[in-house]
């Protein structure tokens, strides 16, 4: 899946938190919300001297970011609810972070088919 199909396809399942989500998705779809808020976090400083079209741009990524986060935790096997360990500070991130690159489960499994 390349750069400009990854963010698509999130995009295009706004709120949808079934089904999985391949690592190339969650991870172009990541690298481009860190493109994006260098470059609204730069625009901020020109412009306005704090930081508006960040706030607006994180708020219109919320549940993109939290849809793809969730079926990429369904394509390991976990439930979407796993997602809540990243309260946990430091330790819950780690381990998101570990499950996130992890490799997703072979064929289909309880939440679909595997990703394309």
């Amino acid at each position: 899946m390349s750069f400009t199909e990854a963010v698509s396809s999130v995009f295009s399942k706004y709120a949808v938190f079934s089904g999985r989500a391949g690592r190339p998705e969650f991870w172009w779809f990541a690298l481009f919300n860190v493109i994006a808020s260098v470059i609204l976090g730069a625009v901020d400083y020109l412009l306005f001297g704090r930081e508006i079209l960040g706030a607006v741009y994180g708020l219109a990524v919320l549940l993109p970011g939290l849809g793809v986060a969730v079926r990429r935790l369904h394509d390991i096997g976990r439930s979407g609810w796993w997602i809540l360990v990243g309260i946990i500070p430091l330790v819950g991130w780690i381990v998101l972070f570990v499950w996130y690159l992890t490799p997703g489960t072979p064929g289909s499994n309880e939440y679909g088919a595997a990703p394309a």
